[in-house]
């Protein structure tokens, strides 16, 4: 059998319920200018039991299919978003 699929990229949305949307950064070379091209996915992952928010930086792996467009499941948070305070809010603000 095949080795699942891992990526690791940036919660963009945790809006809905066990799902958050991983944008996912893939570097390529383009077959005919040879010139680096930056490529974007956005995946659908399932979030059920790791507490992924919005702004994290996630690994993914592939999976069963979970619904209809739901194919990786969070396996870690690698990296937690930076979350200001409201005072530092506040003064930012002012």
């Amino acid at each position: 059998m095949g080795k699942r699929k891992e990526f690791t990229g940036l919660v963009v949305s945790d809006k809905m319920q066990n799902t958050v949307v991983v944008k996912v950064l893939q570097l390529s070379k383009h077959p005919k200018y040879s010139r680096i091209m930056k490529i974007y996915n956005k995946f659908k992952a399932d979030n059920k039991g790791v507490a992924a928010k919005e702004g994290d930086t996630v690994r993914i792996e592939e999976t069963r299919p979970i619904s209809k467009d739901k194919r990786f499941r969070v396996v870690e948070v690698v990296k937690k978003a930076q979350v200001l305070h409201v005072e530092e809010l506040e003064e930012i603000k002012q």
